[in-house]
């Protein structure tokens, strides 16, 4: 195998591939798959879907999509049906989908679907006017996306969503991302997801890749004998990093060969 991937990489997958449960955790919009400017329409590029399906097929090794998007969004841009063994999690860890078991939740009481229901409304109705601004429904909270906006726009947009906020709920927690700002009232993150995760396989080692700021609580949260991954520029605690998808992709293939051949 010829992958054009640089010797730091390749010492780090040949340190975790002999794992002898391995978890390998991925990200999914900017790094199985291009950012869209509609949400909906990301899909993972051919390189990174055949990765993922040669690490499923790999022994002691399983796969989980870890991701701020819903549960039910996650499911739709993944392609994810009730036959895949492959585990989701959605709104930062606070939605679990298990092969054999289906949904997990934390859940939700009425007090907390009505606010959301509310801070949505008035999200819409203070952004309306701002070409290019779209707010997004999650099962936790809402999303305020900015990708087609202006940037005198997107400033504003996110201005009127943090003064509402503020003003109805400032125990949400607020993330940010790529082009989008994320208010929820669950506080989990993509750090709790893993460790979830982890507990629920019992994983010896996790591998886990990202590529924006909320990748990074989970990526600073692993141990000595995990690996994290960082796809595409921008601080990091991770231990290596790759340019992008393409990248990642011939990292998965690798190390999913490499899992194959230590313990097939």
């Amino acid at each position: 195998m010829s992958l054009d991937l640089a010797d730091d990489v390749r010492d780090a997958i040949a340190g975790i591939a002999a794992s002898d449960l391995l978890l390998v955790a991925l990200d999914f919009d900017g790094t199985l798959s291009p950012l869209e400017d509609e949400p909906m329409d990301a899909r993972m590029l051919p390189a990174a879907r055949d990765a993922v399906n040669a690490l499923v097929a790999a022994p002691d090794t399983l796969v989980a999509f870890v991701s701020g998007r819903s549960l039910v969004d996650l499911r739709v841009i993944a392609e994810h049906d009730d036959a895949s063994r492959v585990l989701l999690a959605g709104s930062h860890g606070a939605e679990f989908w298990i092969p054999g078991e289906g949904l997990q939740s934390h859940g939700e009481d009425e007090a907390d679907v009505t606010l959301r229901d509310a801070m949505r409304s008035h999200a819409e109705a203070a952004t309306a006017a701002l070409d290019g601004v779209w707010i997004e429904p999650k099962t936790f909270g809402f999303g305020v996306h900015t990708r087609r906006a202006t940037a005198e726009d997107a400033a504003e947009a996110n201005r009127l969503a943090d003064e509402i906020v503020a003003a109805e709920a400032p125990h949400w927690r607020r993330r940010t991302g790529h082009n989008i700002v994320e208010f929820a009232f669950r506080h989990e993150g993509k750090d709790s997801a893993i460790a979830e995760l982890r507990e629920r396989v019992g994983a010896t080692a996790v591998l886990f890749a990202g590529d924006d700021v909320t990748d990074e609580d989970a990526l600073a949260s692993l141990g000595a004998d995990d690996l994290g991954v960082r796809v595409g520029d921008g601080p990091t605690a991770a231990a290596v990093r790759v340019p992008d998808i393409a990248a990642l992709a011939d990292l998965l293939t690798l190390l999913a060969a490499e899992r194959t051949r230590l313990r097939g």
